[in-house]
This record gives structure tokens, C-alpha cells and sequence, in this order.
């Protein structure tokens, strides 16, 4: 251990010596060339030649640290002897012991929350069709927040026709089982509808969880047979999901589509309905699909052809409203849509003169479905829009044509608008983008590019590169001693290698 501290303190005044003799060369132009860098070159250079030297420094230790002597010894025969008997009675007990908690463990459909962990998840996903699951931490605020929601939900829900079961799981103890459902965030839920898993992203206040989750339970395709039960069922869908309602149309025709968009969309077909729907709903004859979004109060008409490839079509341009107002939370549900997105910037979206352009941007949306039509606001959403080159000097409203990841496109002639004929202003973007008369752009990222570009910011990379290298090399200095005779840990490492099952019995105890 001598050797290791002392090699640690050589290490450590080579760390400092090499950057600061790095840094001072070029500060007084002893490296050749020196004299022809500009001064912020200078800087970004020396911080990568002293981040360069403090990295072969650590390596140097590390080989100098791994011949160190290991001095161990060979642990007493007869005292190994005896603890591989003990371990492995201790073993056959434990084993025993979990078989019968496994065998014992039943799930009581009482409304409460189940506690999952690794022992039990797998069975409890495949004994409910339907399972709510929180993942969360017990030290995040959110999921505090977020328990009481989900434990009165979890009442309600126990309670329906088909029940939804609740359940939570600790995912900063189980970490292995968090990894394997991809969670990256807490709190995170999943529904798992027969087994499979789906990302929850609606409401967390209990009464509107309900009613969300409601519709994972009911029918793929729901059947209205009077004017009642068409209102009835538009009521109980809520906003949250567009609603598709199939006027004089057989069921068997939505089936399909409606299975394989269940998550994103209410589905129904209507029959025996009187002229009074006809003229609520906008309809010139039947069949007609229409598909309705209250959260926006929008509404367009579907009169065929009524083959599924132009069903689907209407469908998957219709589960987004007209204009969509760009946020966290709508850009997670443009994943899977391969439409490049037509984005107006605004300075703010509540003003009274941003509603009269969203009028204009609906009625070009209607005309141009292949492409989505989305706004955000400056004031609302700031360090998204500077990615477009937006910042407090821009002139907005801004219009560009992006593909949701890092490229867009900006119209030759149409980087912004003023607040006259802006009809014909959109028009001659649109006209501009198709006819290819665009300029290729990349997103920027302006708070951390800008960061790296300022000598403040290479100066400070270095100190937080160094202070991070410093924390990762404390560790080694207290690493403990090989063990010595007679200690039941070194027994345990002995076995390792020939009690697989033991160990794993104890992998969790190990982890925690």
C-alpha cells in the first residue's frame, strides 16, 4: 500500500507540473508557433495539450500501480475446507427459503398498489391483462408527487369491468430490471396491455388518469346505435386522443387499423343515427369517417375510397391536429411520423395576432397533408427555438421546413414574415419549399457551441475535465489489501467460481 501512495503522490505532482508547464510555454511563446495562434486559439490549444498531458500522467500511474506487489497468500487448507461446507449448507437453505416466498406469492386484486421488484414482476405482467407500472426513486419529488395520483386511481381501477392493476417499482434499487424496460427518467410509466409494454405519457391527476386509461380496456371498435350513444361515447373519449367515427360504415372496415392504432386513437362505428348527427357533424352523405380532436375543436371529413390503404393514410394524417403546438410533450408523438414539419416561430404564442396566422396556418394544413404544420414561441420556448438561428434580434414570425432531427430547411426569400397578407406570405413559402428554392441548414445548439467558442468556456472545461479525472483516481488510493489467511470474504471469492448458484441467490443482497 506504501508503494501505491507514494506512486499516487508522484502522480499527482506530474499532474499539475505538466499542464501548468504547458499552459506557461505557451503563454510566453516557447512552443514553435505559438506566436501565430490568435489568442483564443492559444487558449483552446493549450487546454487540449494540458488535458493530453494529465491523461498520460494517469496512465503512467495506473502501470506503476499494476506492478505494486500483491504479496498474497495461500489461505489455510483446512479452514477453506470448513467454510466451503458452510457456504454451501448456507446456500441450499437460501435457495429453499426463496422457492417457497416464490410459490407463495399471490396478487390480491384489492385496489392497492403492488410492490414489484425482480422476484416477482414477470408474474405479476403475465397474470393481468392490464398493468399500470411506476417506475420511480424514492428520493425524486415527482414520484412523491406523483404517489397519492396513482394510489386513488388505483382504486377506481381496480373496479372497472376490466380491471387495471397499479404498480410500482423501486428503480434505483432495481436497477438491472429499470435497464432492461429502458428507463432513463424517474418517475417513467408503462401500461402493459397482455404483456406488452407501451410508454404512458397522459395525464398523472387521478381522475384523468382514469379516464385515459380507460381506453386501453374498451373495445377496439365501439358500436353506436342512436344519436345518445354517439354523444355518450364522444363525451366519456375526453380530449386527449383524437376520435374516429365511422358514419354508416361496417365495423370489420376499422378493425384492422383500429388494433394496430389503439394507443393513439378512440375508434367507433355509428348506425340508426338521425339527420340532426348529419348536420351536427358536417356531414354531406354516408359513408364518412370523421375524425374529431376536442382538445383543438377540429373536425375534418373522410368520404372514401374506403380501402384500407387509403383508410390508413386519412388515419395517420389525422391522429395530429392541423396546426400542432411544437412542446415536450407533442414532439414524443412526431417519432414515428416520417413527415418533414413545417415550423413557424413566433414571439408569442398567446398573443391576439398569433391566432389570426394559426387560422392561416390551419387552412394551408388542410390543403397540404403531407406535411405537418407545427408552431412554438419564443417567450415560451426559448433555447428551442435559438436551434433555428431564432434569438431576441430575430424578426418573427420565422417559417422553416424541418425533419425533425437536425436538419430544415429556410425558403429563399421567406426567412420571415410581416403582419400584411400573411395568407399569401405562406402560399409563397410553400411554393418556394417544393420548388427546391431552399437553403440546407443544421441545427444549433447556441448555449453550449457558444460556451465551447469563449476562452471562459475552454478554461472551464479544463478545470471541470480535471476535477472529474481526480475524483475517478481517489478510489484507487483506498483500495483495500489483498486478504490474508483465514477470512470468510476470501473464502467467497474462492468459491466463486464453483458456486454459481450461490452467488446469484446473492447478486441482489450484493447490489443493494
Amino acid at each position: 500500500m506504501t508503494g501505491v501512495i507514494s506512486k499516487f503522490f508522484i502522480a499527482s505532482m506530474l499532474m499539475w507540473a505538466a499542464p501548468i508547464g504547458i499552459l506557461y510555454g505557451f503563454n510566453h511563446n516557447l512552443f514553435p508557433g505559438s506566436t501565430n495562434l490568435s489568442p483564443e486559439s492559444m487558449t483552446l490549444w493549450s487546454g487540449i495539450l494540458a488535458v493530453i498531458s494529465v491523461n498520460v500522467v494517469i496512465v503512467f500511474y495506473i502501470y506503476a500501480a499494476m506492478k505494486e506487489p500483491s504479496d498474497k497468500h495461500e489461505p489455510d487448507p483446512k479452514f477453506l475446507a470448513d467454510a466451503k461446507a458452510s457456504i454451501k449448507q448456507s446456500g441450499a437453505t437460501e435457495a429453499d427459503s426463496s422457492s417457497d416466498r416464490a410459490s407463495q406469492d399471490q396478487f390480491e386484486l384489492d385496489g392497492k398498489l403492488l410492490e414489484l421488484d425482480d422476484s416477482n414482476f414477470d408474474t405479476a405482467i403475465s397474470n393481468f391483462d392490464y398493468i399500470l407500472v411506476d417506475f420511480y426513486a424514492p428520493w425524486c419529488g415527482h414520484c412523491k408527487r406523483l404517489a397519492p395520483q396513482l394510489a386513488k386511481a388505483a382504486h377506481i381501477l381496480a373496479g372497472l369491468k376490466q380491471p387495471i392493476v397499479v404498480a410500482k417499482v423501486d428503480a434505483d434499487k432495481h436497477r438491472e430490471l429499470a435497464s432492461k424496460h429502458d428507463i432513463r427518467g424517474y418517475p417513467t410509466l408503462k401500461i402493459f396491455v397482455r404483456g406488452v409494454p407501451t410508454d404512458y405519457y397522459g395525464p398523472r391527476k387521478a381522475d384523468l388518469l382514469v379516464r385515459f386509461l380507460t381506453k386501453f380496456v374498451a373495445p377496439d371498435v365501439a358500436l353506436l346505435s342512436s344519436d345518445s350513444a354517439i354523444r355518450d361515447f364522444i363525451e366519456a373519449a375526453g380530449s386527449n386522443f383524437p376520435i374516429f367515427v365511422g358514419f354508416g360504415l361496417n365495423a370489420s372496415i376499422l378493425l384492422n387499423l383500429a388494433v394496430k392504432y389503439k394507443e393513439k386513437a378512440w375508434f367507433s362505428v355509428a348506425k340508426d343515427f338521425s339527420d340532426d348527427i348529419m348536420t351536427a357533424y358536417e356531414l354531406d352523405k354516408v359513408p364518412a369517417l370523421a375524425a374529431i380532436h376536442p382538445a383543438y375543436s377540429e373536425q375534418s371529413i373522410f368520404y372514401g375510397p374506403f380501402e384500407e390503404k387509403f383508410l390508413e393514410d386519412y388515419i395517420k394524417q389525422s391522429l395530429l391536429p392541423l396546426v400542432l403546438p411544437i412542446s415536450h410533450y407533442s414532439l414524443k408523438s412526431l417519432e414515428d411520423d416520417q413527415r418533414k414539419i413545417v415550423l413557424t416561430i413566433l414571439e408569442d404564442e398567446t398573443e391576439e395576432r398569433s391566432k389570426g396566422l394559426l387560422n392561416v396556418l390551419k387552412a394551408a394544413a388542410s390543403a397540404n397533408r403531407d406535411l405537418i404544420f407545427g408552431y412554438v414561441g419564443f417567450r415560451q420556448w426559448e433555447d428551442f427555438t435559438k436551434s433555428f438561428e431564432v434569438s431576441k434580434k430575430t424578426q418573427l414570425p420565422k417559417m422553416v421546413v424541418w425533419d425533425g432531427n437536425e436538419d430544415y430547411y429556410s425558403v429563399i426569400g421567406s426567412e420571415s414574415m410581416d403582419e400584411t397578407d400573411m395568407s399569401n406570405q405562406v402560399s409563397a413559402f410553400l411554393k418556394g419549399y417544393r420548388d427546391g428554392s431552399v437553403i440546407h441548414k443544421h441545427i444549433t445548439f447556441p448555449i453550449f457551441i457558444g460556451l465551447i467558442r469563449s476562452q471562459m468556456g475552454v478554461k472551464l472545461a479544463f478545470v471541470l475535465i480535471f476535477a472529474l479525472l481526480v475524483v475517478v483516481l481517489i478510489p484507487t488510493m483506498t483500495k483495500e489489501e489483498p486478504l490474508t489467511v483465514g477470512t470468510r470474504d476470501q473464502v467467497q471469492e474462492e468459491m466463486s467460481s464453483t458456486l454459481p448458484e450461490t452467488r446469484a441467490l446473492r447478486a441482489t443482497v450484493k447490489e443493494d
